[in-house]
C-alpha cells in the first residue's frame, strides 16, 4: 500500500500549508503528497481546499474574489499563538522541490468542478515544466473535462479522476477523460477488486482533520489492499510510517 499526506499532515498541522508539507517530506517511506490548488481574482495559483476561505482563515467570501495580496493577509491558527498563510503553488514548490526531485510525487488537485477557473490547466503545467517537476506530478480533479484538457497540453502527464464512487470514477475514465488512475472516496469501492485489476487505485479520505484531537485508531490497510485499493491519501501518514 502507497501512502500519501492528504494536504500535508493534515490531522496534527493545518492542512495545504507549508508547515504540513514540511512535517510530510520528513517522513521515511512516503509515497507523495496530496494539494489543491485554485486562481485569485488576479491569477495567482494558491493552495486551498475550500471554495470559500471561511473554515480554515479568518476571512469570509471565495478564494476567487480575493487578489493574492488580500488573501495573503488572512491568517490561519496554527495553535499557541501561531498563524500561517494561505500558500502559493510558487511557495510549495520552493519548498518541496528537493524531495520531488528525489523520488517524492506531489498530487495536485485541480479545485474546478464548482468554479472552472478557465487556463489554470495550462497555468499549472507551464510552471511544473518551468520548474523541472513534469516527472513528479499527478494532477486530478473531479472535472472530466478538466483530466481531458491536461492531457491534450501535455500527452505524457498522469493523471488521476476524481469521484466518490469508483464505478463512476472508471465510468469518466472509459467515457474519454482518459485518466491513468481512479481517485475514489475510500468507502466508495462498489465494484469487485478483478473490475479493477490494472488500475492505480489512490482513495482519498476525510475524517479528523487540525485541530481535532487524533482518535488513535490505524486502518487496517491490509483489507483496503483486499478490495482493490493501491495507494491511500491520508490526514496522519506519519501514524503509518513511523
Amino acid at each position: 500500500m502507497k501512502i500519501w499526506a492528504h494536504r500535508g499532515c493534515s490531522q496534527n498541522y493545518p492542512e495545504n500549508t507549508l508547515t504540513s508539507f514540511e512535517k510530510a517530506i520528513q517522513i521515511k517511506g512516503l509515497t507523495g503528497i496530496e494539494l489543491d490548488i485554485q486562481l485569485t481574482k488576479d491569477g495567482h495559483m494558491v493552495v486551498i481546499h475550500d471554495e470559500k476561505v471561511d473554515r480554515t482563515t479568518d476571512g469570509r467570501g471565495e478564494v476567487q474574489n480575493y487578489t493574492l495580496s488580500e488573501l495573503k493577509k488572512l491568517k490561519i491558527n496554527a495553535g499557541e499563538g501561531r498563524f500561517e498563510q494561505v500558500p502559493t503553488i510558487d511557495e510549495v514548490f520552493d519548498l518541496l522541490e528537493k524531495s520531488l526531485k528525489s523520488g517524492l510525487k506531489l498530487n495536485i488537485e485541480l479545485k474546478n468542478s464548482i468554479f472552472s477557473y478557465a487556463g489554470m490547466e495550462k497555468q499549472i503545467i507551464d510552471l511544473v515544466y518551468k520548474r523541472g517537476l513534469q516527472d513528479s506530478i499527478v494532477y486530478s480533479s473531479f472535472s472530466a473535462l478538466s483530466i481531458e484538457r491536461i492531457r491534450q497540453i501535455d500527452s505524457s502527464a498522469e493523471t488521476g479522476i476524481l469521484d466518490s464512487k469508483v464505478s463512476d470514477c472508471l465510468y469518466k475514465l472509459k467515457g474519454g477523460c482518459g485518466a491513468d488512475a481512479l481517485h475514489p472516496f475510500w468507502r466508495g469501492i462498489d465494484l469487485p477488486k478483478e473490475k479493477l485489476e490494472g488500475y492505480t487505485v489512490r482513495a482519498w479520505l476525510t475524517g479528523h482533520l487540525y485541530p481535532e484531537k487524533p482518535t488513535g485508531t490505524v486502518l487496517d490497510l491490509k483489507a483496503l489492499e483486499n478490495i482493490g485499493i493501491t495507494d491511500v491519501f491520508l490526514n496522519e501518514p506519519e501514524a503509518y510510517l513511523k
